[in-house]
Order: C-alpha cells, then structure tokens, then sequence
C-alpha cells in the first residue's frame, strides 16, 4: 500500500503495490513527535456513547477534526507507554509495522489500537501506517464490528477529502483498492458509497469520470473492488439509478448508451435502469401533453400546430428506438438470466403503454408470459383499453378471452377499462355495446361511465341509425333503473316539423 502511504494532506503519490515496496518510502511530515510523557493532541475525540453508525456515516466510534480536551483526561491518562512506543517505532520506519506490532501486542488494548488508526490517518500523519495496522488487525483476527466501523469511517474520510480537492478518479479508485487490499470489507458496496458522495456534491460529471476509470480498470486488468450486482446493478447501474431518482432521466439513458458506444461494457442490469428512464420520460411527456390539452380547452394556450406535433412524435419515437436498443444488449449480456430477459419485456411493456402504442403492447404482454413472469390484472386492462381507443379489434378480442372467466368484480373492473378505452378514442357505439353488455352480465357501469357514453352517443346523432343506438340504449338504462325517463327530440328540416317523445 504504498499509494496510501503518501497520504499527507491527501496528496497522493503514484500507486505502487504496497507488497512490492515495503521500506523505501519516503520519509514525510516528520516535524513531529510523540514522546511516552506526552498528551496526544491529534485532532481527534473518541466518543463511545455516539449514536448508532448510519448509512455510512463517518463517525461512531470516533468524531475527527477535534482535539482531547481536559474533560477527557481520565481517558487519556489510561492510554499505556506501549502506545507510546509502538507509536515512536512506526515512525522510525525502521522494521515492518508488523514485526512492531507483533512484539508489542500483549501491551496493546483495543482501544489503543483505534487510537493508533486514528493518529495514523490524520492529515499530515503517514497514512500508509493506518492501512499497515489494520491489516495486521486483520490478520491477527482482532477486527469486531467497531473496529471495522472505525476504519470504515476513515476511509470514506479520506474518499470524500479527495472528492472535495477534485482529485482525479485513478486516485480514488486507487483507494478503494487499497481498502480492499487490507482486508476492509464492509457490509455495503464502497463503490456506490462513492458514486453517492460525488452525487451530494453536486458532482455528477466527476462521478461519470470515475465510473469509466472503474469500467476501465476492470477491463484492461481484470481487478475490480466488490460491487453489488443487486437491483442498481454495479457502479453505471447505480449512478443511472442516482439521476433517475433526480429526475435525470434522460441524462440516465445517455450515460449507459454513452459508456457502451466507447467500448466500455456496462453491466447488464444498467440497462435495464436506462429502460425504467425511458419509462419515465414517456410517462413525463404522456402527463405534459395531458395538461397542455387541458389549458388548450380552458383557452389558455393556444393549440399545437402541425410542426410541434412531429417533432413531439419524433422525440417519443426516438425515445422508443433507444428504447428497443437498450433491449437487446440487455438480452445479449443476459441471456443466461431469464429474470433478465422477463424484465426487459416488463419494461418494453412499458414504454409502449406510456407510448399508448396498442398492438406493439399486445406483444410483450404475451413475451411477459412466455418467459414465466405474469403481468399484472392492470397491464391487462390498460393494454386492452390502448387497443380500443385505437379500435384493434382482433386485439381487443384476445384480451377479451380472459375476462369471460373472471368473477364478477374482476370483469366489472375490465370491462369499464375496455368501455373507457373506446369512450376515449370516440367509438362510442362500441361503447354503448361494452355498456349493455356490462348490464346483461348483472354488473351496473358507473354513473360516470355512463355520462360519458350518452354525452357521446348525443353528439353523433345524425342519421337515423344513430337515433335508434341512442333510443335503445336510453330505454335499456331506464329498464335497469340507470336513468329517468327521458325526452328523446329531433328536428326534420323536409317537414320543419320537431318530434318529441317521451321514454
């Protein structure tokens, strides 16, 4: 670990592997020394009564960038002259740091060694020390849970001193890979610890450059710290993950597509986080389009002319084809996980309903349940309310299939999705026979759904075909006890004769 010794100020110097270069580190910031009589005034405060360690904080068993004060002196007093001395020989850089510790480990308390770490790792301190002491803490099997708390706690200090000085990636991966080279392990993913550092500071740009160093290191040599490859899917998985939840979708989706064109291999889940993105920005589009129409209608803005409608179907098209690529490299680096490939049919499901693209809906609804994993009740009736708008009527017919054997609640619920579907595309006729065939089953529409058909049915009578729809089903929702009577009126311009009638 030689890379970590040069640590003063949190300067780095080249990494060098620490196993190949033991005593021929330079000698740096010696203008200090600590003598068996003194008072150790490192910056430091333990605080054992410090609450529980959370989400990776930097302090439990210790708070840094405090000093020991006199209400501490009972504890310090306690602190034995073998701290003192291991201290004193660790400094000479005479003999391994293990030899030293070695020959003085009966001599040594836990609590001494925390404060050994901590000393050790302060700025202006040879923090190479504090890696050569965990490490035989480590070996020495003397590592409990506050112990590697304590370390844990040091070094995402160190990552988040270098993150503040804009150090370059190299140097904190660097440091990972020392962390791991010690033996620290902690009980979360280090990696994603970093990427969310860089997100709090409002360095998303640097957390892109320290992304492709990790991708790039693990390609050319093949070492790569412990990443998780759970649900945020290693480090491009997770910073894609990070600016969705900022409401970056876009930015998500370009940097998995960016990170694949420059020929470093993104993991195959990322791709499935950039397709969630694109979920999410056709859903952001679908729910800006529906307030635009409705000021439009209220007269607040004007109308979208042709030129803006192409290029909103341009943009949700090449959403779509971004969309389809991402799916088949998540299909190539997947192939042997089925949770992969059902997953992405899951998310193309998706995009096509945001989308409002029925038949294309249709389709991956049936892959869903080719690859074993069974869409939702709602997709079902979303899907299939999509097909009736469009009027598809061979598709409406299959997803029909499976509400004939549905209890009466399920196929109430289907089929008012199925009548809303038409009632929005404007097929009321369709409507009103999805209407009378919800009464014939027993099931009563809702009073709103049955607004929005006799509102539409209304509107359309303009031949007499239209007026007999319209009567027989006034007459069919008075029988069920839907609608009072009802004055049924029209005018024949041939005769001028108006005709009235009361149902």
């Amino acid at each position: 670990m030689a890379y970590a010794r040069g640590f003063a100020s949190l300067t780095f110097s080249p990494p060098i592997s620490l196993r190949r270069l033991r005593f021929f580190r330079p000698r740096l910031h010696r203008n200090y020394r600590v003598k068996p009589d003194s008072r150790i005034s490192c910056n430091l405060k333990f605080n054992f009564a410090a609450g529980k360690f959370r989400e990776l904080g930097l302090s439990r068993s210790v708070e840094l960038d405090q000093f020991i004060t006199s209400e501490e002196e009972n504890q310090a007093d306690e602190i034995g002259q073998g701290f003192f001395e291991a201290i004193e020989e660790l400094e000479r850089m005479t003999r391994e740091p293990s030899d030293i510790l070695e020959e003085m480990n009966h001599r040594l308390s836990s609590r001494e060694l925390q404060l050994m770490l901590v000393y050790f790792a302060q700025e202006g301190r040879d923090s190479w020390c504090a890696l050569e002491v965990f490490e035989w803490l480590k070996k020495e099997n003397r590592v409990d849970e506050e112990m590697m708390e304590l370390m844990v706690s040091i070094m995402c200090g160190w990552v988040k001193k270098l993150i503040q000085e804009e150090c370059d990636a190299a140097q904190v991966f660097d440091l990972l890979i020392e962390m791991d080279c010690v033996g620290l392990k902690p009980g979360f993913s280090m990696m994603e610890k970093v990427i969310a550092l860089y997100c709090e500071m409002e360095k998303k740009e640097s957390a892109v450059l320290f992304v492709k160093e990790v991708l790039r290191r693990r390609d050319t040599s093949g070492y790569s710290v412990v990443v998780s490859e759970g649900r945020k899917g290693g480090p491009t998985g997770y910073l894609a993950w990070k600016m969705m939840v900022d409401g970056d979708y876009k930015k998500a989706v370009d940097l998995v597509v960016e990170l694949r064109f420059s020929g470093l291999k993104p993991e195959a889940y990322s791709y499935l986080i950039a397709m969630t993105a694109i979920v999410k920005e056709l859903n952001s589009l679908g729910k800006t389009l529906r307030e635009l129409k409705r000021f439009t209608r209220a007269g607040l803005v004007a109308e979208i002319d042709d030129h803006d409608r192409l290029l909103i179907e341009k943009y949700q098209s090449e959403l779509i084809s971004r969309g389809l690529e991402l799916a088949a490299w998540a299909v190539q680096e997947g192939q042997q996980n089925d949770s992969i490939i059902g997953a992405v049919h899951e998310r193309l499901l998706g995009m096509y309903i945001c989308a409002g693209r029925g038949p294309e809906a249709e389709k991956q609804l049936w892959n869903m349940k080719l690859t074993g994993r069974e869409p939702e009740a709602d997709l079902h009736d979303i899907v299939m309310a999509i097909c009736a708008s469009q009027k598809e009527v061979n598709a409406v017919s299959r997803l029909l299939t499976r509400v004939e054997f549905m209890e009466s609640k399920g196929k109430k619920k289907s089929l008012s999705w199925l009548l809303r579907g038409y009632v929005k595309g404007g097929h009321f006729e369709e409507a009103a026979e999805t209407l009378i065939t919800m009464m014939d089953s027993g099931l009563y529409p809702e009073y709103i759904d049955r607004v929005a058909v006799m509102q539409g049915m209304t509107k359309k009578i303009q031949r007499p075909r239209d007026v007999e729809a319209y009567m027989g089903l006034c007459k069919r929702l008075f029988d069920a006890g839907l609608v009072g009577p009802c004055l049924v009126y029209m005018y024949m311009d041939k005769y001028k004769l108006w005709i009235v009638k009361m149902m």
